[in-house]
């Protein structure tokens, strides 16, 4: 097995007293709601963290004028981690994507989200279980765009043979360290040529490194249509941004929706754990949030930490506790608030 790169394990740089200094980003909306249900969980499972609480997004628009402030920066420099909730960017107008800022400000090219079926979710698919990784650095949300003239504007796509050899890789080494079987490469080289075609040359270059994982490529229309329609035939999907982030919606959508599904950035200096769903304004302060999404993105991290088996405790916790449907949420089908579903996950853990 080839040595774990530095991007998906931490060197445990920075202990304090026994705790692991991460910056901890409430989020907006219903984040602080989840992100609170995934610290106690990690104080459950046992692990050491020096939480460093930041404002991020609409909240610290609204306290300090700026929705990425220099405290939040400085933190994350010193910490190079983070757990991280939702944060609201406004649709055509406004500051630009705070998520976007910080996975670009520091480098944190590879987004990983796993994509798994559980018993007890209401939704017609069974047995899913893909992950989806990402380019977060570069493609149509490389920002670049301008008014040619009135009514016109263009975006303009960047794709570089440095950014998409670095994911291709990223999605090789952890096909071999999870025993995954596949790598499938989704692309629309058939229209953009030269750009997508450049990212399919250096995933053809990659994978030729890597025998024992059988390599695949699918035009992103048509794999959309398989996804929905067999998506066990799917392992690892190596994609870039924008097809990334459509896709990986996509994919949560066939195990109950955003609210169960886990994301992380990943880049060679550090990590930022996040959910993957938005801030959810209407149901803000209710108390009835789903909190998987946070939670198993909390057990990304602790495995991260190196705690891999007070991950796997957590993981199993949330699976036993959808599995009896007695304490879920009402996106679940259940009556639970955000509360008492943590507090099953927690007896579960126990």
């Amino acid at each position: 097995m080839k040595r774990q790169p530095a991007s998906t394990r931490s060197n445990g740089a920075g202990q304090r007293n026994g705790r692991r200094p991460v910056t901890l980003i409430p989020g907006d909306g219903i984040g602080p709601e989840v992100i609170g249900a995934a610290v106690r969980v990690i104080e459950a499972a046992g692990v050491a963290v020096a939480w460093d609480r930041q404002a991020a997004g609409a909240e610290a628009m609204r306290r300090v004028g700026t929705p990425v402030p220099d405290a939040l920066i400085r933190s994350l420099k010193r910490t190079r981690l983070a757990l991280k909730g939702p944060l609201e960017t406004r649709v055509g107008e406004g500051y630009r994507s705070v998520n976007v800022y910080l996975r670009k400000t520091f480098d944190l090219y590879a987004n990983l989200r796993p994509t798994q079926s559980f018993q007890g979710v209401p939704t017609p698919f069974r047995n899913v279980d893909l992950v989806v990784v990402r380019e977060n650095t570069e493609d149509l949300y490389a920002g670049i765009e301008h008014q040619v003239t009135p009514g016109v504007v263009e975006s303009v796509k960047v794709i570089t043979a440095h950014a998409s050899r670095r994911i291709a890789r990223f999605a090789f080494e952890y096909a071999v360290r999870n025993r995954r079987k596949s790598v499938t490469a989704i692309h629309k080289a058939n229209i953009m040529k030269l750009s997508d075609g450049l990212f399919l040359k250096c995933a053809r270059a990659v994978a030729r490194n890597y025998p024992r994982i059988r390599y695949q490529e699918q035009i992103v229309d048509a794999a959309c249509m398989r996804l929905v329609t067999d998506p066990q035939r799917f392992d690892v999907l190596l994609l870039e941004n924008l097809y990334g982030d459509i896709v990986s919606d996509l994919c949560a959508g066939l195990v109950g929706g955003l609210g169960m599904v886990p994301g992380a950035n990943y880049g060679d200096r550090g990590a930022i754990f996040e959910t993957v769903h938005g801030t959810a304004p209407d149901i803000a302060g209710k108390n009835i949030a789903n909190p998987v999404a946070a939670i198993l993105s909390a057990a990304m991290l602790v495995e991260f930490l190196g705690y891999k088996s007070r991950a796997a405790r957590i993981r199993s916790a949330v699976e036993a506790t959808l599995r009896t449907g007695r304490s879920v949420t009402p996106d679940l089908g259940g009556t639970a608030t955000t509360s008492a579903m943590t507090d099953a996950i927690i007896r579960a853990m126990r």
